[in-house]
């Protein structure tokens, strides 16, 4: 295996050989928050994660950060009816994994995000209006991870955790301090809990069949044949995580609980 090629495989890692798996199967949260770089980053990071908890009661948001303007490898692409292109598609994504939540987007300019006070603010500021049991977000400490958007929209989702639960950051809120139970780190070198998607493969593909405009760039996938390809590759990838926690499919991140 290549590692920096898989360094920057988009969403869940390879099945490297690594520290068991030690946690399985959260309790269905009331709330989750899923927060991603793009359009399309929640849907390969947790998207059978979040479409089984939905099925099951939960009510699932998603917070990206950025405006997806550069997801494209035409150098004419028109990037207005491209932002517009993608926060449709992303809404479109939720709604197919089952989402009965809000779709809220920080249209910050894709490439250049950065882990601010201000925006740290700003995630911390959605944390405690939606008041998420979970969070779900980028491990900002993966190695040898080439896009800086990723890196940053972890650190923000770490960092505005931090603020979210203590009263004494960002009072300007106005919004009662709040502390998700659980953070939930996709991308992870290091992870230690899985949880079983077998039921919903099928919904995270199609989620992930919303994302249009990243069919070519992302998916890389030109038609029918390769975007085939692109699912078998999916589910193969999530079959051998499955063998990590002695399931059929998985998903697996690095769990913070003591937040």
């Amino acid at each position: 295996m290549n590692t920096n090629q898989s360094a920057n495989d988009p969403g869940q890692p390879p099945a490297l050989v690594g520290a068991p798996i030690t946690s399985v199967d959260l309790p269905t949260p009331s709330i989750a928050l899923a927060i991603g770089a793009h359009p399309d980053d929640v849907e390969f990071g947790c998207g059978g994660t979040l479409a089984k908890w939905a099925a099951a009661g939960c009510t699932i948001h998603h917070l990206v950060l950025t405006d997806g303007s550069k997801g494209t490898w035409s150098p004419d692409a028109d990037k207005v009816a491209l932002v517009a292109a993608r926060r449709d598609e992303q809404r479109e994504a939720a709604r197919r994994l089952g989402s009965r939540g809000e779709v809220v987007f920080l249209d910050q300019i894709d490439g250049e995000l950065d882990s601010t006070l201000a925006l740290r603010g700003e995630v911390a500021r959605q944390i405690r209006r939606l008041k998420p049991d979970v969070v779900l977000g980028h491990d900002p400490w993966k190695r040898y991870r080439l896009h800086p958007d990723h890196r940053h929209a972890g650190l923000l989702a770490c960092d505005a955790i931090v603020a979210a639960r203590d009263p004494h950051f960002f009072r300007e809120h106005g919004l009662a301090h709040h502390r998700p139970s659980t953070l939930l780190l996709w991308e992870a070198d290091e992870p230690d809990h899985g949880e079983d998607v077998s039921s919903t493969v099928d919904v995270k593909l199609h989620a992930l069949m919303a994302h249009e405009s990243q069919f070519e760039s992302t998916m890389k996938a030109v038609d029918q044949a390769t975007l085939d390809r692109f699912s078998t590759r999916i589910r193969a990838r999530l079959a051998d995580l499955g063998r990590r926690i002695d399931r059929p499919a998985a998903e697996i991140f690095k769990k913070i609980a003591d937040l």
